[in-house]
C-alpha cells in the first residue's frame, strides 16, 4: 500500500534551518508530482511547495519563497524540503502529499517548532 513517512522536524531557533524528508513506498514514485503542506494550530492546511515528476518544475507559497527549496531523489523515492531563515510563523505540522491515480495520500506529518 501507499506510504509516505516524513522525518526531520524538531525544535529550531529563529533564523535556523531544517531539512524535512518524505520517504515514499507502494507506488511508482517517479510518476507522481509531490507536495509539501503545513498546518499551524487553528489554521487551515496550506500548500508550501510542489515539485513535478522529474523535478524540473517547482512552485512555492509566497510565505516561504526564497527560504525554501523542494527537491526529490527518484532513486531513493524521497522528497525533501529544505527550510532556511526559519521564523516563528513557520511553526506547523508539515505533511507530505502524493496523488496516485485518482487517490490522494498523506503522510502522518512532522512537527516543526521555531522558537527561542
Amino acid at each position: 500500500q501507499v506510504q509516505l513517512v516524513e522525518s526531520g522536524g524538531g525544535l529550531v531557533q529563529p533564523r535556523g534551518s531544517l531539512r524535512l524528508s518524505c520517504a515514499a513506498s507502494g507506488f511508482t514514485f517517479s510518476n507522481s508530482a509531490m507536495r509539501w503542506y503545513r498546518q499551524a494550530p487553528g489554521k487551515e492546511r496550506e500548500l508550501v511547495a510542489d515539485i513535478s515528476r522529474l523535478g524540473g518544475r517547482r512552485n512555492y507559497a509566497d510565505s516561504v519563497k526564497g527560504r525554501a527549496t523542494i527537491s526529490r531523489d527518484n532513486a531513493k523515492k524521497t522528497v525533501y524540503l529544505q527550510m532556511n531563515s526559519l521564523k516563528p510563523e513557520d511553526t506547523a505540522v508539515y505533511y507530505c502529499y502524493a496523488a496516485v491515480g485518482l487517490s490522494a495520500y498523506w503522510g502522518q506529518g512532522t512537527q516543526v517548532t521555531v522558537s527561542s
